[in-house]
């Protein structure tokens, strides 16, 4: 059991197991606490909030705290049986503008620098990233009106499987405005890198959303988009995406100024960069917890990720085996196959990163089945017969998806019609004539030109009824549009699952290992990521295929070893036990 004394932190939410709505315990109260609960969850950015969320509709008694400077050593002690750990920024966290440093976590907090050194203590692996974020402008000084509005979707398509609209009209929310830098930019930038301590430090930052700086040197000559976003329906603040800085805060003005549509913009907040630890991702397991101490979960940043949505992810994850570790269940586990999150958790704790990761399609081998519009049918099922973590609305709600889905198919699969008769019921499509053999409706779904509505106009009986429901329709016309490629993809998926069903021993040394032919060098990283699988071992950098080939050939024999050992007649005493074979002789 954890206990957490004194720690500064404070109260943000509590979540019982009546699993009431999270909103319900929000509150700002720093009173002290002395309780016990199933699950902690330390830090309320995304990562914690999700993290606490999931653990608390598994049942569990649930306890978020969030960093609050005037609660530091106030004698708490709180009591847990696993903890998680969404540091973000906070990590030894400091500050830069321009050449000034100071220590934070972000703007205006204090950064977590006992906590850092504890984690080293337990012999965790401690590296360095650096990440960054735009200046701050005030909305009615900027001129919107020579800029290129960007309206949102309409419809508008809700995140949750559960809900057919969002809750405001498309015309009532806050559009976006697209600006670019220029050369003026450029100039400014340039002539003063030798302000900017951020920018010339070796610490890694994050890739695919650099700082200004960065793409000014890295792309030179090039305009550059920056994306003005509102920051809230009652904020007054625009965010300039794509605009991340840290010069000095006067020459970040000066630069704003040249920038179209914001000539006259003024500065609320200048942009600034952050420098933080991350722990090593090779020291967690698939399920979040790390190897060196039990039922601690790492999540977020802390695992050397950059985003929201990947913080997110992990922190859904980390709440569930955080919950599940109290209840003694065995770890959910998402793999390649089923979702993003399992590539992105598999990708850190396999390969590691020595930079901020994000997550991408490309990273994905089999991405045409990790399509949004299924994600219930991949993952639904398993959060609520495995985990607990779904309600029973939304349950239902995917088991009637994945009835009407399967039915739908089936029924376009049974109508047959040839081309020439195609052509006649839906002109618009360009079915070639010349075709000799039937048409299913599920073929000519697959044309552009063809949806669920063209198809049930042509055929009202059955079809009329599978255009009802706007997400069925799209579905159905998805389905259609992939089946060959999904055949083929679920083959390899299939054989992928066999490599992640081969488990490799948990207590297995590597290093002193005599059973097997691996050269040092392979003995060392298998060693240090510790991979749970052949398909896990088969990804790290630097692992042969003769050595996957070599383990795979010992765990295979290992369980041919086990499985005869479990053939073997039970008796109620082994014949091989010591102690009575001496009464025996006696």
């Amino acid at each position: 059991m954890f206990s957490l004394r004194g720690c500064g932190l404070c109260v943000a939410a509590s979540l019982s197991k009546k699993r009431l709505p999270l909103a319900r315990f929000i509150g700002d109260s720093a009173a002290p606490v002395a309780a016990n609960f199933d699950v902690v969850v330390i830090g309320g950015g995304h990562a914690g909030t999700e993290a606490a969320a999931a653990a608390a509709r598994c049942g569990s008694r649930t306890l978020l705290l969030t960093h609050r400077v005037d609660t530091i050593a106030d004698g708490s002690t709180v009591h847990a049986e696993s903890v998680v750990l969404t540091t973000g920024t906070f990590l030894r966290g400091v500050i830069v503008i321009g050449l000034e440093t100071h220590p934070a976590g972000r703007l205006g907090d204090q950064p977590s620098i006992g906590l850092a050194q504890t984690l080293e203590k337990l012999g965790f692996v401690v590296g360095r990233l650096k990440t960054g974020t735009p200046p701050r402008i005030a909305r009615e000084s900027v001129n919107f009106s020579i800029l290129n509005k960007q309206t949102p979707d309409n419809p508008s398509i809700p995140f949750s499987f559960i809900n057919e609209t969002v809750w405001i009209k498309p015309e009532d929310q806050l559009p976006c405005y697209l600006t670019h830098t220029n050369p003026r930019v450029d100039e400014i930038v340039l002539e003063n890198l030798h302000l900017n301590s951020h920018i010339k430090e070796t610490t890694r930052g994050p890739r695919y959303c650099p700082s200004i700086e960065s793409k000014v040197l890295r792309f030179p000559n090039r305009l550059h988009q920056v994306w003005l976003e509102p920051e809230g329906m009652d904020s007054d603040l625009i965010y300039p995406q794509g605009l991340s800085v840290t010069l000095p805060a006067e020459l970040q003005e000066k630069m704003i100024t040249c920038i179209k549509g914001l000539e006259k913009a003024k500065m609320i907040q200048p942009g600034y960069g952050v420098q933080y630890d991350y722990l090593d991702p090779r020291q967690i397991t698939p399920s979040l917890e790390t190897r060196l101490v039990q039922r601690l979960f790492f999540a977020g940043q802390i695992n050397g990720t950059t985003g929201y949505e990947e913080a997110a992810a992990q922190g859904v994850i980390a709440g569930i085996n955080a919950s599940l570790r109290v209840k003694r269940k065995p770890p959910f586990v998402v793999s390649r196959t089923e979702g993003y999150i399992g590539v992105l958790i598999d990708d850190l704790t396999t390969l590691g990163t020595n930079e901020p990761y994000r997550m991408f399609t490309s990273r994905a081998e089999f991405r045409l089945s990790l399509r949004p519009d299924n994600a219930d049918s991949r993952l639904t099922f398993r959060g609520y017969k495995e985990v607990g973590c779904v309600s029973q609305q939304r349950y239902e709600r995917a088991s009637w998806m994945k009835s009407s889905l399967e039915e739908g198919i089936s029924v376009l699969k049974s109508i047959e019609f040839s081309s020439s008769k195609w052509k006649k019921l839906i002109p618009e499509a360009s079915i070639s004539i010349g075709k000799s053999l039937p048409l299913r409706a599920l073929d000519v779904l697959k044309y552009e030109e063809v949806d669920m509505k063209l198809l049930a106009k042509a055929i009202p009986e059955p079809l009329k009824k599978y255009i009802e429901c706007r997400e069925l329709a799209e579905r159905l016309k998805i389905e259609a549009t992939y089946e060959s490629v999904l055949f083929y993809q679920q083959q390899q998926i299939n054989e992928v699952q066999q490599d992640e069903a081969l488990q490799l021993p948990k207590d297995l040394d590597y290093l002193t290992l005599r059973d097997v032919s691996l050269s040092y060098e392979v003995r060392e990283k298998l060693h240090f990521s510790r991979p749970e699988t052949i398909g896990a071992a088969s990804r790290i950098p630097g692992v042969t295929p003769a050595a996957i080939i070599n383990l795979l050939r010992f765990v295979k024999t290992t369980q041919q070893r086990q499985m005869a050992m479990n053939a073997l007649p039970k008796t109620d005493q082994s014949l091989y036990d010591t102690e009575s074979l001496e009464e025996r002789q006696l």
